[in-house]
């Protein structure tokens, strides 16, 4: 088994902000409250904008009052150009005068639109379904439309599903497959698991860190799991490839990289250089450069050299003028 860190998100998380200026004149839900997609949660107050709102309806007004004049005016002095009563250039001006009208007027409408559609920004509604997770609606709080420093009005979650985010050391990477079946572990929940499949894959060591992101998800019916909780993954993994267990005292690390000291046949150390796979802290896995077999010196001392005889003691304890000990 492969035991990794995870951290657990919310299927979906939204935080609500406001779209328009004003005042919160109530609010609704509460932390921890379910909510239905499209769910009231709050409503503002705008007097600055319905002020706007109304001004614009009656430029309307004005701009459609005339748009029907011009259009009258137009029609009649076709008639007469028929007639050849009135010039055309006198009528093709008053056929100008009604398309500028209404684009006038059609300006007129979209700035009400625009306007009605702010207005229906101070009803803050759930995106979807889920939990209100956090609230900073204050009644008669000012709100002020796209501060970045401002706090989310609500946070809503949908935590029927969760997904738990966990990076796979490199060793690992090409043992994890779409489709595997992990368990959860939460320090909150001893002895017990929860199921979850590994749904995406990154696809991307990540240099920095040397790991690959890895989604997995679970069903969260009766909310056991918590969003921004942390977790530990345990894969159906036998090993990290051909990794070997040695001690931390067992490796030396310098400019040459890692190494490790081997008793050879010929009874002499011999420095061998190896791959970390991953620290497990009592252990570190070696994923290459020793073999299962290999007599591994644990604790060499720096006066070691490459071809040094060494004597290996029962007891581990090197006797008066003996050579370095040896474990194998």
């Amino acid at each position: 088994m492969l035991t990794l860190p995870a951290n657990l998100r919310a299927f979906n998380t939204a935080p609500i902000y406001a779209r328009t200026n004003g005042y919160v004149g109530r609010w609704l839900v509460d932390i921890g409250d379910k909510v239905a997609r499209g769910q009231l949660l709050a409503t503002l107050e705008a007097p600055e904008l319905e002020q706007q709102l109304a001004a614009a309806r009656a430029d309307l007004k004005t701009a459609e009052a005339n748009e029907r004049l011009a259009r009258t005016t137009a029609e009649r002095w076709r008639a007469m150009l028929a007639k050849d009563a009135v010039s055309r250039q006198e009528t093709d001006e008053k056929q100008g005068d009604l398309a500028a009208r209404s684009a006038i007027a059609d300006a007129a409408r979209a700035n009400v639109a625009r306007l009605q559609a702010t207005m229906d920004f101070t009803r803050l509604r759930a995106p979807f379904g889920g939990v209100v997770t956090s609230r900073t609606a204050e009644l008669g709080a000012l709100v002020t439309a796209g501060n970045s420093a401002a706090q989310p009005l609500f946070t809503v979650s949908d935590v029927s599903r969760m997904r738990a985010y966990v990076r796979v050391p490199q060793t690992y990477a090409s043992q994890i497959r779409q489709g595997m079946q992990v368990e959860l572990i939460l320090p909150e929940y001893p002895g017990q698991t929860f199921a979850a499949e590994l749904t995406r894959l990154a696809g991307a060591v990540d240099p920095g860190t040397g790991t690959m992101l890895v989604e997995l998800q679970a069903a969260n019916e009766d909310r056991a799991l918590r969003p921004g909780s942390f977790a530990q993954a345990r894969f159906p993994l036998a090993g990290g490839g051909k990794a070997l267990a040695v001690p931390p005292s067992a490796l030396l690390i310098d400019s040459d990289g890692a190494r490790v000291a081997l008793l050879g046949a010929d009874g002499k150390a011999h420095f061998r250089p190896v791959t970390i796979g991953r620290d497990r802290g009592t252990v570190v896995e070696i994923s290459k450069g020793i073999a299962a077999g290999d007599k591994v010196i644990d604790s060499p001392p720096d006066s070691l050299r490459e071809g040094d005889r060494v004597q290996v003691l029962e007891d581990g304890t090197p006797e008066d003028g003996a050579d370095a000990p040896a474990k194998g």
